[in-house]
């Protein structure tokens, strides 16, 4: 039986297929990057976010990662200038190996910017390094007569399917909980806020909208994806697609994630349908598909067999690092342990208020922080909900006025959250000296059980 088992897993792994789906993933993926580059900029998100606030929020392991400066502006060119070359395929390797490093550089320079599709995207170029996107319809294929081919290992296209289908079943998952199913939350909270929307504005206040839209948003999750691989029900599911991420994208401000994942869908649909896509895009530039139709199939390198190792030990990975919050006691949106990387996307709407207090451990003076003086509105609003924000904000509260020059310094925090409409309560032990514990301390010991 393993051995059977073995030889078919082979088997799939030599079979091969047409490389127009992956060609179209790479234009269109490019292709966003680029212009959700050029978007950020544009907004002045640049200076707002990383250049203005005097201190940023790491994450665990990544401290080394420093905001460049005025700096910054190249990161951005650098990033958005190589999507731009991954989209035509130009010197294709070099290019998405420094858009991956550099966007993802740039997710980790604050943890309060933290989105899933920022991960996601992340995750998709790190994959795109190990298959051959340029061999069709590229700049590099055009130049390079034995890189040019038609065909490529099946696998390189089923691998983006199953990244799409483990944000899409985990994100379905994570909707299978009691705010979620039967109080209709976040929603209930947020949908009546939109009444200024044309159409459905409203009757956005109603219950039963707000039921409707949570039960399918969780069906969609859970089944989309089925859907998309059955030939018969494809188009429709597309048509679902449109409609959901377009109706997700009118009523909250989630940036480019939308059309990420309308593109990424594309990668379902049969050869055929990208070949004919293909076309269409080429006549704009007075040149034929044909010129790729070799009949050749893609010649592997070392590079792509250890590519294929990698991705395979990358996408256990990615099936079970979502669950790691099934180690961890008490609710996952109370304590939030688990929570990042794990598609829980727009599942809860949690408010706080945190005040720091710095006790002199032996007199027992104390005095009262204004955040605003370290931090942006934006980053205090993400730090009072979250137990690793207060907790890193603390201990460099505690660890800089050390540094001016006070003595035996304690920090304490006052802090009090909502979870989902829930009345307010004291989050983090207000006894407990931030400067003496870890995390997994705050989480175990000091966080307050969820009064539910």
């Amino acid at each position: 039986m393993a051995i059977d088992s073995i030889r078919k897993i082979n088997s799939f792994l030599k079979e091969d297929t047409k490389a127009a789906p992956l060609a179209v993933f790479r234009i269109f993926f490019g292709l966003i990057m680029c212009i959700s580059m050029i978007r950020f900029w544009y907004h002045g998100w640049i200076e707002k976010l990383y250049l203005v606030p005097k201190f940023h929020f790491h994450y665990a392991g990544f401290d080394f990662i420093k905001i460049p400066g005025q700096f910054t502006y190249l990161l951005f060119i650098l990033c958005g200038l190589t999507a731009l070359f991954v989209s035509i395929g130009f010197k294709y390797r070099g290019s998405i190996v420094l858009f991956f490093l550099s966007f993802t550089y740039i997710e980790l320079m604050d943890k309060t910017t933290y989105l899933n599709h920022y991960y996601f995207i992340s995750i998709l170029g790190f994959i795109l390094i190990w298959l051959p996107a340029h061999c069709y319809f590229s700049v590099d294929a055009a130049r390079n007569e034995k890189l040019k081919a038609q065909f490529i290992p099946r696998w390189n296209i089923d691998v983006l399917k199953l990244m799409l289908a483990i944000v899409y079943v985990y994100a379905g998952l994570a909707k299978l909980n009691y705010d979620w199913l039967f109080r209709a939350m976040p929603l209930t909270i947020w949908l009546p806020s939109k009444f200024d929307i044309p159409l459905l504005g409203s009757i956005m206040h109603e219950k039963w909208l707000h039921y409707f839209f949570s039960w399918g948003g969780a069906l969609y999750d859970l089944f989309i994806v089925f859907l998309l691989l059955w030939r018969r029900t494809r188009i429709f599911a597309f048509m679902m697609v449109l409609f959901f991420h377009i109706l997700t994208r009118v009523l909250f401000p989630i940036g480019m994630f939308p059309y990420i994942m309308i593109v990424g869908s594309l990668i379902f649909f049969e050869a055929g349908f990208h070949e004919k896509l293909l076309s269409y895009l080429s006549k704009p530039f007075r040149f034929s598909t044909a010129f790729f139709d070799n009949g050749k199939t893609y010649v592997k390198t070392r590079i792509d067999n250890f590519g294929k190792k990698i991705l395979i030990v990358f996408m256990v990975f990615q099936l079970l690092f979502p669950l790691r919050n099934l180690l961890y006691p008490g609710s996952v949106f109370w304590t939030e342990r688990g929570y990042r990387f794990s598609w829980r996307v727009m599942l809860m709407e949690k408010t706080g208020y945190a005040n720091f207090k710095i006790v002199n451990g032996k007199t027992g003076n104390r005095f009262y922080v204004q955040n605003d003086d370290f931090l942006s509105s934006f980053q205090e609003k993400q730090m009072s909900t979250q137990p690793d924000f207060i907790l890193e904000y603390g201990q460099y509260l505690g660890n800089h006025f050390k540094s001016q020059g006070h003595e035996h310094v304690e920090v304490y925090v006052e802090s009090y959250a909502s979870l989902n409409g829930r009345s307010n309560q004291v989050y983090i032990d207000p006894k407990v000296d931030l400067m003496t514990v870890n995390y997994t301390q705050l989480c175990n010991a000091h966080i307050t059980p969820l009064n539910d």
